[in-house]
Formats: C-alpha cells, structure tokens, sequence
C-alpha cells in the first residue's frame, strides 16, 4: 500500500490536483482492491464527509487517469482496483462474488492471438475465470 505522499504523488504525475477525497478513493481503492462502489463510497464516508456524487466522480477521474481499472464482470456491479500496470485476468466465485486476480499465462499467451483482428493492433485481453471459492466450497460440503 502506497504512503498518502506516494498517492499525492500518483495524483500530480496523472495531471490531477490533490484533492482530499481523490486521496480518500485512491486509498480506499488500494486498501479494499475489487470493492464496488457502493463499498468504496461506506470507507470514504467514515474519513470525509463527502456526497456520493463526489466519489462517483472521483472514481470517473481515475479511471480515466489511469490510475485505478474499473472491472464489471458478467451479472456484477463495476468494482474498481489499483493492480493497472499489467493485463492480468480474475477469478469470480459464482456462490460469493468474491474476486481474485490471475496473472496472464506465461509463455504461449493465446488470448492475445485472436482468430481474426479485423484490423485491430490488440494489446489487452479479458478472461474471466468462473468458479466456486475455497470457503464456499467448504461450506457446501458441510
């Protein structure tokens, strides 16, 4: 977890002011990483007394910076993350919800070798992982 001079540092490198509550999402975002909206919004609140619309609006401008990844798997609800240095995957338990990252194959990496571009210069693939959690998992058996 980066110290709050190291994400005042991120914000300024992205070409955004520092703002207190661009400081609050951007920790809530590395503290809480995959939480949705609605869990970013709770932590933020416990800190500052801020609108849900300025957390909203936070997230859209580090989005856009760059400097948090807005993932939206299939039947879930945007959730956000710090890990945007790399094309990694996910993993989501169908019982849960809860998410893990994947790194990307080593080696071969089909999933960047489409059967037809169309054209396009690909740089970036989204696998998404489906499966049962280990606690889940446990708790069916039980």
């Amino acid at each position: 977890m980066p110290t709050t001079l190291e994400l005042e540092q991120l914000l300024r490198q992205a070409a955004l002011r520092v703002t207190r509550p661009r400081v609050a999402v951007l920790t809530a975002v590395y503290e809480h990483p995959h939480a949705d909206t609605d869990s970013i919004i709770g932590v933020v609140r416990e800190d500052l007394g801020v609108s849900t619309q300025t957390v909203y609006d936070v997230l859209r401008a580090l989005t856009d910076a760059g400097l948090v990844r807005r993932i939206e798997p299939a039947g879930s609800v945007a959730r956000y993350e710090s890990r945007v240095a790399d094309n990694h995957h996910h993993v989501v338990c169908r019982s849960c919800g809860a998410i893990a990252d994947v790194d990307c194959a080593v080696g071969d990496t089909p999933c960047l070798t489409a059967s037809h571009d169309h054209g396009y210069l690909i740089d970036e693939a989204e696998v998404t992982y489906w499966g049962v959690c280990l606690q889940c998992s446990t708790e069916d058996s039980s």
